[in-house]
């Protein structure tokens, strides 16, 4: 007599593999959305960084990005920044 296998103890379920979820995108058509965010994500990473080296603080509103300096004022005085503002903002100093 062979000893059971580990998944045959409790309650039994079957096992299947779904090739999509219903009402969502195949997997294919989900990985260029994953790469876009990784990407912003990343980018906005490397600038934060940037803005600590600077002695600011980079922070995200509804309104878009800006930038803190350490008396907690915004930098220009702006509150609704892109990456790209604050790339070319960072880029000056």
């Amino acid at each position: 007599m062979s000893p059971g296998r580990r998944d045959e103890s409790g309650i039994p379920h079957a096992r299947r593999t779904l090739a999509e979820l219903p009402g969502r995108k195949p997997i294919e058509e989900q990985w260029d959305g994953a790469n876009e965010a990784k990407a912003e994500k990343l980018r906005r990473n490397n600038l934060e960084r940037r803005a600590r080296a600077c002695g600011l603080r980079l922070r995200h509103s509804d309104y878009g990005y800006a930038l803190i300096d350490p008396a907690r004022d915004g930098v220009e005085g702006r509150k609704n920044m892109t990456l790209d503002d604050v790339e070319s903002r960072l880029d000056k100093s």
